[in-house]
């Protein structure tokens, strides 16, 4: 298994650091944090994908820079506090990070964060969910 690093590594360890209610407080205030979609893609959201397995309607979009280092965005509604609460994890936990660093973050992250208890088997799915299509759009961004 590839050892986390980095500011995804230090997002799990925050989750971690706290008691379980707490865990869930801090999901919602990453919620908060979700940033706004540029607008090249809040005036397209064709160019967005749906990501499937989310209950609530999410979409995302991958860029990866000249210097391979990957920019991920995302859309989740506010009424979804966990799925926008994931969602904004991995944008700001990916942030900077090179291709080869997003694709080496281990597939079970979502479960690492100590939230199994706090929101259902379904909504850590669908993050893990949100990884994997990440994922997926920086294997076809290197690949054209």
């Amino acid at each position: 298994m590839t050892e986390l690093t980095g500011v995804l590594a230090e997002i799990r360890d925050d989750f971690l650091a706290l008691e379980q209610p707490d865990r869930l407080q801090l999901l919602l205030e990453f919620s908060d944090e979700l940033p706004a979609l540029p607008e090249r893609y809040a005036d397209h959201p064709d160019l967005l994908e749906r990501v499937e397995e989310c209950q609530a309607p999410v979409f995302i979009f991958v860029e990866v820079d000249e210097a391979n280092v990957v920019h991920l965005f995302a859309t989740a509604p506010p009424e979804a506090p966990t799925t926008r609460g994931f969602a904004s994890i991995l944008v700001q936990g990916l942030a900077g990070l090179t291709a080869d660093e997003v694709l080496a973050v281990p597939d079970d992250f979502p479960g690492t964060l100590g939230l199994t208890q706090a929101v259902s088997p379904l909504r850590i799915r669908g993050m893990s969910a949100l990884l994997g299509r990440t994922k997926r759009q920086v294997r076809a961004k290197l690949a054209a």
